[in-house]
């Protein structure tokens, strides 16, 4: 029999294990001396490539004994190969394409996952790049050892910079890496198209998802430990022209255990929060555009809450953190959970809080709430610009006016801006432009960014939210219950309390933030409003 491996010349292996033979359906043992120029110390491990080709795979351990699962529909003949590689003898399982297919995701994903904290150090992504062989150079290679170390160097440079988001796209002619940090993406590694499969395959099998398939999107999880820091990778993949675009979210754990005390929400807003969470019933809505810190600020209120004596339950899309203490339930809409299925189940948990990750239809509104009419406190999210805006949001989805009136208990409008580096930023005087768009004098002090190495040479480092509340008193109560014009209800809101656009400006004054960036987050509002303020 005759045997490849790779590039290599042929090898004579005596002996033939055929496909109908029943004693290797059973269980094979192969104890043949060793052949070939593998150690007896080398790793214990198959290739992936190899494995997924020729469908082999080492299960998990069970002290000294080795299993090798052979998929049936694979050439056993392959086992001779395997045992040259391996360099000892193993048992054989013979395992069906689903049982074969959960192993080579399992073996392999927690790979990658806990090779990272050894793998990253302080190397060179352009080199790391550039040691890619082809998508079929690699299935002859030895391992898939580059692929892995560059996926492992791209997460760890991510979470040394603050990333929240890993951009992998492919094009026809490049593969490229981007980074958003702070809010804004940053091209940082481009790479030869020819690469591009190998990189997305890895990084799917260390989410657990279906490698085979490419022309529909898929979501998945990678855990992580990176210097003791727990992190949660969400992955998603979309087919497009140049191939599987993916991007990866870096979910920080300890974001979980984030308390309202060092959230940044201050003076009224942070009041009128509070006072809300102290309500036995009702419905909080925290509002804002995506990434906008809705999610964050959800969680630093249920931690508020989580005091033992509550029964607090979820329903997310995703689940973003594990929250001891908290049940949390993922909506799948393939097998029929969505929110307002959720919703409904949770509800007969008897429970005292109840999170609801998004409302976005009638049928959601409606059993939120119901719920806070019969005693439950609600807590959940709106895609608005502005607070003022939830209103109108279930307005439009047909809610009554009067139940809008008697549930809400207050809305959360929310913004995250860029901080300026405290290191290098520079006083300026506002020229007439910024001073007119702002409503400040000419003249008067503002921060501009310069850049240093404490920053990376942006002028920014991290970022700060602003925030606008609205407690819903009888006055706004009796407006929302009479059909009351939005502007109308904003002026009330806002006599005593700032919108986003005054909190933005406020955070300029106090040199934590460029007027640009206040201007981005409140340039829908009226002249008159920023000559008001």
């Amino acid at each position: 029999m005759i045997i490849r491996r790779g590039n290599k010349d042929p090898i004579d292996e005596p002996g033939e294990l055929k496909f109908g033979d029943p004693a290797a359906r059973e269980k094979v043992v192969l104890a043949a001396p060793a052949i070939g120029d593998h150690p007896a110390s080398q790793l214990l491990d198959i290739p992936y490539n190899f494995a997924r080709e020729n469908g082999v795979v080492i299960k998990p351990e069970d002290g000294e004994k080795l299993t090798v699962a052979i998929r049936e529909d694979a050439d056993p003949t392959v086992l001779v190969e395997v045992r040259r590689h391996l360099n000892r003898s193993f048992d054989v399982d013979f395992v069906n394409d689903g049982e074969f297919n959960r192993l080579l995701s399992t073996r392999y994903a927690v790979d990658g996952a806990g090779a990272l904290a050894g793998e990253i150090g302080g190397s060179d992504l352009d080199a790391l790049a550039d040691g890619i062989p082809t998508a079929e150079d690699l299935l002859e290679s030895a391992d898939d050892a580059p692929a892995i170390r560059l996926i492992n160097g791209i997460i760890a440079e991510a979470v040394r910079l603050g990333v929240s988001d890993i951009h992998i796209e492919p094009y026809e002619q490049a593969l490229v890496v981007r980074l958003r940090v702070d809010g804004v993406l940053k091209e940082h590694l481009r790479m030869p198209a020819h690469v591009a499969p190998v990189v997305v395959s890895r990084i799917k099998v260390m989410a657990r998802l279906d490698i085979a398939e490419r022309r529909v999107p898929q979501d998945g999880r990678i855990s992580l430990k990176l210097g003791g820091k727990q992190l949660d990778v969400r992955v998603s993949t979309l087919p497009s022209r140049g191939g599987e675009r993916v991007v990866m979210r870096i979910l920080d754990k300890d974001q979980a255990g984030l308390s309202m005390d060092v959230l940044g929400i201050s003076g009224v807003a942070d009041k009128v929060l509070r006072e809300a969470l102290s309500e036995p019933n009702g419905i909080i809505l925290v509002t804002g555009p995506t990434g906008s810190g809705k999610t964050t600020t959800l969680y630093a209120c249920l931690q508020q809450l989580n005091d033992g004596e509550r029964n607090i339950l979820t329903v997310e899309d995703p689940v973003e953190y594990a929250i001891d203490g908290i049940g949390q339930t993922q909506v799948d809409s393939k097998v029929g959970m969505t929110f307002a299925n959720g919703l409904r189940a949770i509800l007969r948990q008897d429970p005292d809080v109840v999170m609801v990750g998004e409302i976005r239809d009638r049928e959601t509104a409606d059993i939120a709430i119901q719920s806070s009419l019969t005693g439950h406190l609600v807590l959940s999210t709106v895609h608005t610009n502005d607070a003022i805006g939830a209103i109108t949001r279930l307005r439009d989805m047909r809610i009554e006016p009067f139940l809008i009136a008697s549930s809400l208990r207050a809305v959360i409008a929310q913004r995250l801006v860029r901080r300026l580096c405290h290191e290098c930023r520079e006083e300026v005087p506002a020229d007439r432009g910024v001073a007119a768009l702002l409503g400040f004098d000419e003249g008067e002090t503002i921060y501009r960014a310069a850049g240093c190495d404490a920053c990376g040479r942006t002028g920014f480092k991290g970022r700060i939210g602003v925030f606008e509340a609205v407690k819903v008193d009888p006055t706004i109560r009796r407006l929302i219950s009479d059909g009351g014009d939005e502007a109308v209800i904003a002026r009330h809101a806002f006599l005593n309390s700032p919108n986003l656009g005054s909190a933005a400006r406020a955070l300029v004054r106090a040199g934590e933030t460029t007027p640009e960036e206040a201007i981005r987050i409140s340039r829908h509002e009226a002249e008159d409003e920023v000559d008001a303020a």
